[in-house]
Order: structure tokens, then C-alpha cells, then sequence
């Protein structure tokens, strides 16, 4: 959630500076402003890479969470959802810089694997492209 300076758009960056990107995104899934231990832990064990943070389009990215009413992954109760977007709009309104999301590239599609509501509010306040960091599986 908003706030946690740790885990900004330029602590990402000095992270990949200095080749710590990877500790800097399993840190982040595993915080209350992610609060995605699960995915924290596949990645780990997969051995994923990271590369960014890096600009890409909003409108280039493929959701994988949301409301409960549209065709995603995860299914998300409306309100819940809306509630949290509504939060992080405020905030970004107050001028808070959202982390980058995380997405993986399959099928030369971009899917967001973390920072749904992230890239939703964005989205809404009109924003043209996100930082993001893509992963790669390990290997």
C-alpha cells in the first residue's frame, strides 16, 4: 500500500544498479505494500530474473487480477476492490509514486503478475505508461 519509501520507483532502480534486483522484488512481494508471499516464494524457488524498471505502455499490459465481473485470473469481490483503488487514487493524488509493477512476457504479451490495482489507478488518472519490471523465468 502506499507510503513505503523502501519500495519505490528509484530504490528499484539503484536495486538493479546493483544487481539486486531480484532480492528488491521478493522483499516487496513479501511486504504488507504487496503482501504476494506466495508469489515471493514460486519465484524464489524458480530462480526468475528481473530486468527494469522499464516504461511501458498501460493499454500494453494484460491484467491477471480484478473485479469479480470481468475475465481475469484472479477474481477480485468488487468492492474490495474498488476500495483499494479508490485508496491508492487518493494517494496518488497526494503525489505518492506507485512501485513498478511486475509482469512476465508470454506470447509477446505483457501479463501483470503483481500491481493490478497499481496499473488500475494509473489507468484511471489517465497515465499513458507504468514502470515495470519484467521477469524471466530462472534456468
Amino acid at each position: 500500500m502506499p507510503g513505503d519509501e523502501r519500495f519505490s520507483l528509484e530504490s528499484a532502480r539503484r536495486a538493479g544498479e546493483r544487481g539486486r534486483l531480484a532480492e528488491w522484488v521478493l522483499d516487496f512481494l513479501a511486504s504488507e505494500g504487496s503482501d504476494n508471499e506466495v508469489l515471493a516464494g514460486a519465484l524464489a524457488f524458480e530462480g526468475a530474473e528481473f530486468q527494469g524498471p522499464v516504461r511501458l505502455g498501460v493499454d500494453d499490459l494484460t491484467p491477471m487480477a480484478g473485479p469479480d465481473d470481468q475475465q481475469v485470473v484472479v477474481a477480485i469481490d468488487e468492492d474490495d476492490w474498488e476500495d483499494d483503488v479508490d485508496t491508492m487514487g487518493d494517494s496518488l493524488a497526494e503525489g505518492w509514486e506507485p512501485p513498478p509493477v511486475l509482469v512476465s512476457l508470454r506470447d509477446g504479451a505483457y501479463f501483470i503478475e503483481d500491481g493490478n490495482h497499481r496499473h488500475e489507478v494509473l489507468r484511471r488518472s489517465g497515465a499513458t505508461h507504468v514502470w515495470a519490471i519484467v521477469m524471466s523465468p530462472g534456468g
